[in-house]
């Protein structure tokens, strides 16, 4: 018989190529990324939906090997109130242990730890890389099952150039500081600094390139995020000859033209500095948007957001992870550009940021001011994502925030900051609402968004109940009383509606009710199932009526500590 073996070839050559193609299509949709679907972004991790139950390290935790496997953290609270009842009133006893960082994280039902990774840690003499520390990190953290979100100090952190390498500290010529009025130059590499730039993007590469090598294949690092909380400290902006030249100069055509195309949903705040000059389609910075400190922040704004954009795009090159930036925020006592870094990326200059650095996913804030809701309002109103990669570690009311914020917002995850600092009796209110939101997670992440199946309630004595529509009825949570006196000053909690007449609620201190939207029905309440935390899992617990359920009229959170509830509502007439 007669073979074509040209032809032959050519089948061989297609199916080779077709199925090569696929092959690398799917090794691009296994890498972490980010998954819009209508207004949500969900985070996607081994291709499902990643809910971010985190926990950042203080700065200096991950820069030792020995203390990241030999440390001596607080024993976790069961642990402690063991060993203290049984130990007896010894003020000597020393209640901590020995062990590793990533049990400790365990411990605290955290799935995420995000942790430094310094520029001179990763590069001490010029391009010689030692990635030790980053090594024993990633297999820290995927031995116990624990995904890392690597914080890249390079030539910021917290607005200083603290942590970059000896040698670039010392060579202020080749590497030029900021300079501020009254203090000429601090100790904060200038965003003019090609050389500075091109540096710190070598490094940053490198280290991509590391993590692709030994963890492409695990996806143990899901993101990273560029720089730390950048921007300068005690000025508008930078004094130096080449920024003063830069001021009076051209506002870039980039900028202008993202403005101009986005005019209808530019944040007020830069569209009142906009519109105070008319519009201008050109001109200095001051010409385009007035003379002031807030245009001085937008012109700073802008030099941050280029740089580290050019970082970012560097780092994807080699491993196209999602990456983001966080901003040290501005508060009521320090009110001015100077008083908070300016040049970081907040709310007010969002824009800004997306128009000079569209490589960076998001922007997120470290939220450690009282008015914890109006910072994610901010950031969340023009529809991005919301990431939380710092908030307080020991102030209980901040894990309340935080569960509103997973259950309110297009929350891609939250993180209290020195959380390997926790004392005992710290743990319990952040480890139960991790387990308690991680049990509930796949309800949680397909929900979001739909304010028909779930909704978040803070409420306090100021106002001291809230109700939501969802689908047919009208649902009311609010403060536990007994009475008619209200007991508590404050509860929380997220509610979701799993199926027909079913109701899934999680939170403390609060009593929920139900009626239906038609008027001629009433509604009634049916089983209702209490879930306890058993050795870390959540199972069904007691059936509950009578009083545990407010005489049949609806579900009590529990007063102390965090519940979760099953309910299945009823109408009649």
């Amino acid at each position: 018989m007669y073979l074509n073996i040209n032809k032959y070839k050519c089948y061989f050559i297609f199916f080779f190529i077709f199925f090569f193609s696929i092959s690398v299509t799917c090794i691009a949709q296994s890498l972490p990324h980010l998954k819009k679907e209508g207004d949500k972004v969900k985070l996607m991790v081994d291709d499902k939906p990643f809910l971010i139950l985190g926990g950042e390290l203080s700065n200096s935790a991950s820069g030792s090997i020995d203390y990241m496997l030999n440390a001596e953290h607080p024993i976790p609270r069961k642990k402690y109130k063991m060993l203290k009842g049984s130990l007896g009133n010894d003020s000597s006893l020393n209640l901590n242990y020995k062990g590793s960082l990533w049990q400790q994280m365990v411990d605290l039902n955290v799935n995420t730890v995000l942790a430094a990774v310094s520029w001179e840690m990763i590069e001490p003499e010029e391009g010689k890389f030692d990635f030790s520390i980053v090594d024993a990190m990633i297999k820290g953290a995927r031995e116990k099952n624990l995904k890392l979100i690597p914080l890249w100090f390079g030539s910021w952190k917290n607005g200083m150039s603290s942590y970059v390498p000896l040698w670039v500290k010392q060579d202020y010529e080749r590497f030029p500081r900021t300079k501020i009025k009254n203090e000429g130059s601090i100790e904060t590499l200038s965003t003019f600094s090609e050389a500075s730039l091109k540096a710190d993007a070598k490094a940053f590469k490198a280290l991509m390139q590391y993590i692709k090598k030994i963890d492409s294949k695990h996806h143990t690092v899901i993101m990273v995020q560029v720089e730390n909380e950048v921007g300068i400290h005690r000025d508008s902006r930078d004094r130096s000859k080449i920024a003063e030249k830069a001021f009076n100069s051209e506002v870039p055509k980039q900028l202008i033209n993202y403005m101009t195309k986005n005019k209808s949903m530019l944040t007020p705040e830069l569209d009142k500095l906009w519109a105070s000059t008319g519009y201008k389609a050109s001109g200095t910075w001051n010409e385009v948007f007035g003379s002031g400190v807030w245009t001085d922040l937008v012109f700073t704004s802008w030099q941050y957001a280029t740089y580290m954009n050019y970082i970012t795009k560097e780092g994807k090159a080699v491993y196209n992870l999602p990456m983001f930036v966080n901003a040290w925020l501005e508060y009521a006592s320090h009110p001015n550009p100077g008083g908070f870094p300016t040049g970081g990326p907040l709310p007010r200059v969002m824009d800004v940021w997306k128009a000079a650095a569209p490589d960076i996913d998001f922007l997120s804030p470290d939220i450690y001011g009282t008015n914890f809701v109006e910072w994610c309002d901010l950031y969340t109103r023009q529809g991005d994502p919301l990431l939380i990669p710092e908030t307080w570690w020991n102030k209980p009311e901040y894990v309340t925030y935080m569960l509103y914020a997973i259950g309110n917002y297009n929350t891609l995850g939250v993180a209290p900051f020195g959380i390997d600092r926790l004392e005992p009796e710290e743990y319990q209110p952040l480890s139960e609402m991790y387990s308690a939101v991680a049990y509930l997670s796949p309800e949680i992440i397909e929900y979001q968004g739909d304010k028909n199946k779930m909704n978040a309630f803070l409420i306090d004595k100021d106002t001291p109940f809230v109700e939501f529509e969802m689908d047919d009825y009208i649902v009311k949570a609010e403060l536990y009383k007994r009475r008619g006196t209200y007991r508590v000053d404050s509860a929380y909690g997220i509610i979701l509606k799993t199926g027909k007449d079913k109701f899934t609620i999680t939170g403390g201190n609060a009593v929920i009710s139900f009626r239906p939207k038609a008027p001629t029905f009433k509604a009634g309440i049916g089983p209702v199932d209490e879930y306890i935390d058993i050795n870390g899992k959540w199972q069904k617990g007691r059936r509950l009526g009578g009083d545990e359920t407010n005489r049949g009229q609806g579900v009590f959170l529990p007063v102390e500590g965090i519940g979760i509830q099953d309910v299945t509502v009823y109408k009649y007439q």
